[in-house]
């Protein structure tokens, strides 16, 4: 017994330290109202859910008992079974309930969210076409109605079986071969509880016909369909009633004693569900609808689109037709000067070797395997920059990586990294506006700029930091400028974390994170602070369990703050006729990978939310957004003061920004189908678009190419930071599917940069539709076209010649000149350890003509007659080399890398090969020059110089 005892206790203590942590670390924050919510409503649930299931079941369990038959005349096996019931009759009559109550209470708590939306319900302003009801009793009041009907049904029917084993057991019900018996208050009881029960099923049928308008189980639409309207809803009305009727008739049965009334009502019941609930709406399928689908679904269909287009926040798409030229003409960019000055050469998610050679400085940092991009105003000018935060890894710290270490030293990452998106240097390296430690550039330029990063995506578990300031134990960032050449050394003075300010906070946090150093290790002091939870999104979450969260949060340099900026939605399955969609498997593309399973179907989102995380104290922002969407005033019920209104965000704050990709891609993929708005041509389908594969994958991974971050000027608009993606034809198994475009979908990025009000063009969706006739080249169709295309070929045969390997950067595309420009980086990269890509040529397309050259400026111009009139970021930069050049880095503390490739020209190379490529570049021009005379046996001679110049180089290579 007293072990017994103690471990109860003990585990006791062990749930309270976790509760306690818990409200520390809300109290910290300074959300301890979302904490208190959630356990008050949960626990409050958790009773109620107890008392309504265990109470019916026990009153139901205690009437059969009290009123049992005293002189019942029992069989012989009844009687064994009282026998052995009877020791234990006591603790089964109380354990059942019991039992049955707790999974009643764990049930009901774990429906909080949909308590409290309910109770906090705020009507959208809108009424759905079918019953005329607003939004909010489909999205707030439904599912709660549905719920507490299925709980209380399950209730009922389980005190219902309690009730009938009892009575069985004790004589009140008997079965004697045909014949069946029952005591009278059996019979009341049971007859009442089936009343009851029937009565409840009454109230679920006409629950159901609002469920139909948003019941996704047809192929068609989402929502009621012809056949719905005509026949399910009725019939589900009609059942109803019926139902209410036969449980009036189970009353009955109670008062008279007769079970004839009830049990004829209930078969009728049966008969006319299976007529009236499937029968007759199958009849109405077959010979009204399916014959005439199109034109008698039409109106739904209408509905749908309609519905769909405003919950995904689409309806006011701005649509255009883009009749793109495919003419390469003289001067044809010269109208497109910002887009082009700004096109980004530096591909995000090949450019992360780079950054780490040329800056993680030390094992222990790193960096994301695909970097962020965003804008600062650099100089007076908005520039599109690469960017990245330098975390901490400790994984790279090898044999140091120990308990004290861990907890105590490396505690936190060092700076942002930037680059320019449009610019390269001579040898093909990014061009850094912010970079080395201590920082410098242009981004850090503050007097009191915080480059330290405690708080990331790629944080330890957690770490105790802060103290008196005169026994610093952090590692700041790698240095050794003072006299004993040691790296410089921190203590951590914001407010980040919980105190540990007495032996139960230590006690607790030891169990917490099951380590003993922190209650016995004497660097812990009544200052020292405990980080965790670091991660931006699980940080937000946290504070804001109702949202459904980006999944690319991102860095940037806010008023000499580093910040992460987190986007925060708010979603329903419940939109009447609104299409639902898997909001995992929506997003999925190259850099997101699909689910296994998707169980997150959506048909209403919006990005109410925006929050920001600060990198150094963790301190957690969240600005309303959008404060017209009712579930976001809903929360601000339940969590008053937690949301802080847009006004407050500071002008800095709101020039980073950005359309979330995750949204973009929810309506891009919506929108691939319902950008057509007529019912005709939707049900056609002869109109749908998909989005295109990502084309640099190899052939197999059908992955889709990802929206794309770029400011540039669209037709008859503005420039601006645009969010963009492409659409091909939609097709279904075909061998030869046709990769042409369809249509360029952009959205505006640009939120402005003035405090408190949002620009007017952010967020403006803006759909060009290529005409039909047209055979503009989509993105796989390209990327054919470059891999087919024999220069390019060649060339790049000699880029990857040896140990280096080529690697295409993200293919983009813009809509300039009249049509749709192609840029693509090409990078080459050697097989060595400490290698990174370096950008070495880059190739464009426009319309059915292609070129290669080692710079953008120089490929526009080649593709543009000899002059593009493009402006762009590597203009005037040394061109890459023919021959190539593999970047390595030392990742040394210097953070200098160094080109240890060879170029044509460069002094590095052996003369054979030398004139190995030399004779190659000259056979090439000699082809091309062939070519454009359409000299075919010139063209064959110089295909034949070529083949012998390149085994000549792969010979002087070895």
């Amino acid at each position: 017994m007293t072990i017994g005892i103690l471990a109860a206790l003990v585990i006791l203590f062990f749930i309270f330290a976790g509760l306690a942590t818990d409200y520390l670390w809300y109290q910290q924050l300074g959300f301890t109202r979302v904490i208190m919510t959630q356990w008050i409503t949960g626990t409050a649930l958790f009773f109620i859910g107890f008392l309504g299931m265990a109470v019916p079941v026990f009153v139901s369990i205690d009437i059969a008992f009290r009123f049992r038959p005293v002189y019942a005349k029992l069989n012989s096996q009844l009687d064994r079974y009282q026998q052995v019931i009877e020791p234990l009759r006591r603790t089964v009559m109380l354990g059942i309930p019991i039992v049955l109550g707790l999974f009643g209470g764990i049930a009901a708590s774990s429906h909080w969210s949909m308590i409290l939306q309910f109770l906090n319900r705020t009507p959208f302003g809108k009424t759905d076409p079918q019953f005329h009801l607003d939004i909010g009793f489909y999205v707030f009041s439904l599912p709660f109605y549905q719920g507490l009907v299925g709980f209380a049904s399950a209730v009922v029917l389980l005190s219902a079986i309690a009730a009938l084993a009892t009575s069985y057991l004790y004589g009140a019900l008997r079965f004697s071969g045909r014949e069946v018996r029952i005591s009278r208050v059996a019979r009341i009881q049971i007859a009442v509880t089936a009343a009851v029960y029937i009565g409840l099923q009454a109230v679920s049928l006409w629950l159901d016909q609002y469920a139909t308008l948003t019941d996704g189980s047809n192929k068609l639409l989402t929502g009621a369909t012809y056949t719905d309207v005509v026949a399910g809803i009725p019939a589900k009305q009609i059942l109803a009633y019926a139902a209410a009727v036969v449980a009036i008739l189970f009353i009955v049965t109670a008062v008279i004693g007769r079970w004839r009334l009830p049990i004829i009502g209930t078969a009728l019941l049966i008969v006319i569900s299976l007529l009236i609930g499937a029968v007759y709406p199958w009849i109405v399928q077959r010979f009204t609808v399916d014959p005439s689908a199109k034109s008698v679904e039409s109106s739904y269909i209408e509905k749908n689109i309609k519905a769909t287009r405003t919950a995904y926040g689409v309806a006011e798409v701005k649509e255009s037709n883009y009749d793109a030229k495919s003419t390469a003409s003289k001067g044809a960019l010269a109208n497109d000067a910002t887009t082009t000055e700004n096109i980004r050469i530096i591909d995000p998610s090949l450019v992360t070797d780079a950054f780490a050679q040329l800056q993680q400085y030390r094992q222990y940092y790193a960096f994301p395997d695909k970097l962020d991009v965003d804008r600062y105003k650099i100089d007076g000018k908005v520039q599109d920059v690469v960017i990245a935060v330098r975390e901490l890894n400790q994984t790279g710290l090898g044999s140091s990586n120990n308990p004290y270490n861990s907890t105590f030293v490396y505690t936190h990452g060092y700076g942002v990294v930037a680059a320019y998106g449009n610019q390269r240097s001579a040898d093909g390296q990014p061009v850094f506006l912010e970079s080395g430690i201590p920082v410098k550039g242009a981004l850090g330029t503050a007097k009191n700029y915080q480059p330290r990063i405690y708080f990331g995506e790629q944080g330890p578990q957690y770490s105790i930091v802060g103290g008196s300031g005169l026994n610093k134990v952090e590692l700041d960032y790698p240095s050794g400028n003072d006299d004993n050449g040691n790296n410089a050394q921190t203590t951590y003075a914001g407010n980040g974390g919980p105190k540990l300010d007495n032996a139960f906070k230590k006690l607790i946090y030891a169990i917490k994170f099951q380590s003993e150093q922190i209650f016995l290790s004497d660097a812990v002091n009544s200052k020292s602070q405990i980080l965790y939870d670091r991660d931006p999104s699980t940080r937000v979450q946290k504070v804001a369990p109702y949202l459904t969260l980006d999944s690319d949060p991102y860095p940037a340099v806010v008023n000499g703050k580093v910040v992460w900026i987190v986007d925060g939605y708010t979603t329903s399955d419940q939109y009447p006729y609104s299409a639902q969609r898997s909001l995992s498997t929506s997003i999925a593309d190259t850099y997101t990978p699909a689910p296994a399973y998707a169980t997150d179907q959506i048909n209403y989102i919006r990005n109410s939310v925006k929050a920001t995380v600060d990198a150094y104290s963790g301190k957690v922002t969240l600005y309303a957004w959008d404060k017209t969407d009712p579930i976001l005033e809903t929360w601000q019920k339940v969590f008053p003061s937690t949301v802080k209104p847009m006004a407050d965000m500071s002008g800095t704050l709101l020039s980073h920004v950005r359309y979330p990709e995750d949204l973009f891609k929810v309506q891009r993929e919506v929108l691939g189908t319902y950008h057509v708005t007529d019912p005709g041509s939707f049900y056609n389908g002869d109109d749908a678009w998909t989005t295109p594969n990502e084309p640099t994958k190899t052939s197999g991974d059908t992955s889709l190419q990802p929206p794309y971050y770029l400011t540039m000027k669209l037709p008859k608009q503005d420039a601006a930071f645009q969010l963009y993606t492409t659409y091909i034809p939609q097709q279904v198994n075909e061998s030869n599917p046709r990769n042409v475009l369809t249509g360029y979908l952009a959205a505006n990025s640009d939120a402005g940069d003035t405090k408190g009000s949002i620009s007017k063009s952010y967020g403006k969706l803006t759909l060009l539709t290529l005409p039909k006739t047209d055979n503009v080249p989509g993105p796989g169709q390209v990327q054919a076209n470059f891999n087919a295309d024999s220069t390019v070929a060649n060339v790049l045969n000699i880029l990857a010649r040896g140990d280096t390997q080529v690697k295409r950067g993200n293919l983009l595309t813009l809509p300039v000149g009249g049509g749709l420009l192609y840029v693509q980086p090409v990078y080459v990269q050697s097989t060595s350890d400490t290698s990174y890509p370096i950008l070495q040529k880059i190739l464009v397309s426009f319309g059915d003509k292609i070129a290669f050259e080692d710079t953008l400026k120089e490929a526009l111009d080649d593709l543009f007659g000899g002059d593009s009139g493009a402006t762009t970021g590597d203009a005037g930069v040394g061109g890459g080399t023919t021959g190539g050049g593999t970047g390595t880095g030392t990742g040394s503390g210097t953070g200098t890398g160094t080109n240890t490739g060879t170029s044509t020209g460069s002094g590095s190379q052996s003369p054979a090969l030398k004139q190995a490529l030399a004779d190659a570049q000259s056979a090439l021009t000699e082809r091309k020059a062939a070519y454009a005379k359409n000299d075919l046996v010139a063209a064959a001679e110089a295909d034949a110089k070529l083949q012998s110049a390149l085994e000549a180089a792969v010979k002087a290579s070895q």
